[in-house]
């Protein structure tokens, strides 16, 4: 069925009140024109409840009852079973459906019978943590004593938090930074620690869950060293296998609950492409789409003078303010009560601050919120009549913990995903199975990483010496070599009893878990002296290089100067009527070819009968590498794409050693023009490579949990290393944080999603929907679209279409 017919079938009065919503903001577009490429029904979930158990505390019955819970679902009393009987446990089910009361249910039975026991409440993020301290408070349980101990809470409030309150709720940089680094005086709560709550764990992920992972067995070493053997309960709406994803992050057996028992209403769930801009070109003249932003602010529009309480994800701070302005710009021409009632939430505001406007949307002071993330995560928001997904959130985790807001009392809702100009999205709106249809992904994490494991390793011993008992809990002979290179180097020294740190001072405050290390730049106004921000050390060349506009809340700067000794970028503010871009020379060598699988091409000469040829046509790598990746000047451009002029830099090198998974096409394979082959000039292979890997890097999210960002490429004609044409796409921290193992993993439907996403866009050339990279460090030059193709179809004709996945999981990482 073709594309217009597709969406005539779309048309007319849909039911419920997500198809009524989708039908007011489609009206007046003609058909034609229509945005829309595939609507869904989400069919209605109804509950089903169960007693209380026995053992739980008759007050807390009671005050549960009292605030409208009569009866829990039955996966929130078959988690609370199990955690109760001392198993430790992961619930998994959809958002809203109370997985806050699986916990609260033991933890607060054993706080009532036991007026000793004490508890610990981890959180990704700082609202999260405060949303469900609130509710547990409103209990108002005698004895109980919860309290917070995050980066908010006053110094003057900590010491009463560690003597007196015994449900503490905090997150992983504190327990990292300000709790474990000084135990001692958390000896009294570690003695009498029952129970570890690890809230929304699919979070935890890549280099930060692998951090994270290590994290929680300092943490269980610490206690069991008080005599605690806490038992760990975890929660997630969204993660594959749950339990083997809760036991790689604790290192504990974990058993998983999975059936959602609570109700929820049906949804309406719209895929939505914004339409190309006919007055304005891009890159190399390629045609834009209207951003994802923009397209989501007129859509909220609407939505508000329906009454829609909405809420419209946004990828970043800036995109969010900027699409709360634009909704409220819509509305001022038309109803300036309503755009009152539109705000924008995010990052960096005041704790007051994002009390109140959570408090706002709850009760419908606010009608429609522009955010970022940081909603995506447990504050309880009810009553949403739509949400609006501006770009794809990195990964389907992601994307149903968003679109789970919606419809949060039982009603019917509304969600619409808004692509961006970007290949991942583009595949995405055409291929709605690929993201309405698939599990949701693993979560990757490697806690076997050395860049990770050292520095962790290091903590630990500052801690308590580390032990050969201790070994096997920080991954065994992975630990071993690590310890002994921290011995080498002097950090730490062996003695009889163990490996004791050598330092007077721990080493928390250097350990960033959130990150890659090292200490981070500071961008100051040079007039003024005034902080604006800061920018990651890997990224500072690029973002804060001399002459480059930085952007921060809103209004516009331009470097002046980059010292990186001294960890400072000084800044002027000024508004141009250009941006720049760094242009970048990137190189990748092999280091060691951790797993190879061969596929040799087959002959297609007459005679050969499809034999195989003796020399490989593909062969698919994964592998350690490092990259060297040096700014070499930036490009000036006015808004309409054009290069105003190239300055060059002299900045230095930077060098990451990571994983890398890569795939070398032979030159026979490039160059035939004979069926399976390429028939590729030897002028455009180059830009053919190049679009390929664009396109993969776009692609491999659908496949990993994480984001484009967090992964980069090279390519090249004939590499030193290889001998052969080559495509790499590598891990963008370092040691890796699992992603390339992932892509290794799922070489074949990747390649062949990454084919179809270029052989499917409708540009002539190749445009950001498809091959054009935001990120591109040579100004997205060259590239040949239709030879990305070529390339492709030559690499998946070689490859067998059951190409299995690795039979030992690399790293510990477990191939989903």
């Amino acid at each position: 069925m073709g594309a217009r017919a597709e969406r005539a079938e779309q048309t007319g009065r849909r039911p419920g009140r997500g198809g009524g919503l989708l039908d007011r903001v489609v009206s007046g577009i003609p058909l034609e024109s229509s945005p829309l490429t595939h609507v869904a029904e989400l069919p209605e979930r109804v509950a089903a409840h169960t007693d209380w158990p026995t053992w739980v505390a008759a007050p807390l019955i009671e005050k549960l009852t009292d605030s409208g819970v009569p009866r829990p679902w039955a996966h929130q009393a078959a988690a609370a079973e199990l955690a109760w009987s001392g198993g430790h446990v992961v619930i998994a089910t959809g958002t809203a459906s109370g997985k806050s009361l699986a916990y609260q249910l033991p933890v607060l039975s054993r706080l009532l019978a036991d007026p000793r026991a004490t508890a610990l409440y981890l959180s990704p993020t700082k609202a999260l943590g405060a949303d469900q301290l609130r509710a547990v408070k409103e209990l108002d349980l005698p004895g109980v004593r919860p309290a917070a101990f995050d980066g908010d809470t006053p110094l003057v409030e900590r010491d009463w938090v560690r003597a007196h309150a015994r449900w503490i709720f905090t997150n992983p940089d504190m327990i990292h930074r300000g709790i474990l680094p000084g135990h001692q005086r958390w000896g009294a709560f570690f003695r009498r620690l029952s129970y570890v709550v690890i809230d929304e764990c699919h979070s935890y992920r890549g280099l930060f869950g692998s951090h994270v992972a290590l994290l929680l067995r300092r943490l269980r070493r610490i206690a069991a060293r008080y005599g605690a053997n806490p038992t760990f309960v975890l929660a997630s709406a969204t993660v594959a296998d749950p339990a083997a994803s809760a036991t790689r992050l604790t290192g504990l057996p974990c058993t998983g609950v999975t059936e959602d028992a609570s109700p929820a209403g049906p949804r309406t769930i719209a895929l939505w492409e914004p339409p190309l801009l006919d007055a304005l070109a891009g890159e190399n003249g390629a045609p834009v789409r209207r951003s994802a932003g923009a397209e989501s602010a007129r859509i909220m529009a609407d939505l508000v003078l329906a009454g829609a309480r909405t809420l419209a994800f946004v990828r970043s701070r800036r995109g969010a303010e900027l699409t709360a302005m634009a909704a409220r710009r819509h509305l001022a021409d038309v109803d300036l009560d309503s755009a009152a009632r539109v705000a924008a939430y995010r990052g960096g505001y005041l704790p007051e601050e994002r009390r109140a406007l959570e408090t706002a949307l709850s009760t419908g002071d606010l009608l429609a919120v522009a955010t970022t993330n940081a909603l995506e995560l447990g504050v309880d928001i009810a009553g949403l009549d739509a949400v609006l997904i501006a770009g794809y959130p990195g990964t389907l985790a992601s994307f149903w913990q968003q679109a789970g807001r919606a419809g949060r009392d039982g009603q019917g809702a509304l969600v619409v995903f808004v692509a961006n100009d970007d290949p991942l999205d583009t595949y995405l709106v055409h291929h709605p199975e690929a993201m309405l249809s698939r599990p949701v992904e693993a979560t990757v994490l490697d806690p076997a990483n050395p860049y990770v494991l050292a520095p962790q390793l290091a903590c630990a011993a500052a801690e308590q010496p580390l032990t050969e008992d201790c070994l096997p809990a920080f991954g065994g002979e992975a630990a071993r070599q690590v310890i002994d290179q921290l011995v080498a180097e002097g950090h730490l020294r062996r003695r009889p009893a163990g490996w004791y740190w050598s330092d007077v001072r721990p080493p928390h405050s250097g350990v960033d878990i959130r990150g890659s290390g090292g200490d981070k730049i500071s961008v100051v106004e040079a007039d003024s002296g005034r902080l604006l921000g800061t920018v990651d050390p890997d990224s500072a060349c690029a973002v804060v290089h001399p002459g480059a506009l930085y952007l921060h809340q809103g209004q516009s700067y331009v470097v002046d100067e980059l010292d990186l000794d001294n960890h400072l970028a000084l800044v002027h503010a000024e508004t141009p009527d250009w941006s720049t871009m760094a242009s970048t020379t990137v190189d990748i060598s092999v280091l060691r070819t951790l797993a190879e699988r061969r596929f040799p091409a087959v002959a297609s000469s007459p005679g050969a009968g499809g034999a195989a040829s003796d020399e490989p046509g593909v062969t698919v790598c994964l592998g350690e590498v490092e990259v060297t990746a040096q700014v070499v000047g930036y490009l000036r451009r006015r808004p309409s794409g054009e290069v105003i002029d190239r300055v060059p830099l002299d900045l230095p090198a930077q060098s990451l050693p990571t994983r890398a998974v890569w795939y070398t096409i032979s030159a026979e394979l490039l160059r035939s023009s004979a069926p399976g082959g390429a028939g590729l000039d030897p002028a455009r292979i180059p830009g053919a490579l190049h679009a390929a890997e664009h396109a993969a890097i776009g692609l491999l999210p659908l496949f990993a949990t994480c984001d484009r960002w967090d992964i980069g490429g090279v390519s090249t004609a004939s590499h030193a290393d290889t001998g052969e044409a080559t495509v790499f796409v590598h891990d963008g921290h370092p040691g890796g944080a699992g992603f390339a193992d992932r892509g290794y993993a799922a070489v074949v439907p990747w390649l062949a999603a990454t084919r179809e996403a270029i052989a499917a866009c409708e540009c002539p050339a190749g445009c950001p929907s498809c091959v054009q990279s935001p990120k591109c460090g040579n100004g997205n030059e060259p590239l040949d679209k239709a030879g990305a193709v070529a390339v492709l179809d030559a690499v998946l004709g070689v490859l067998p279409h059951d190409v299995p996945a690795p039979a030992t999981p690399i790293s510990g990482i477990v191939p989903s």
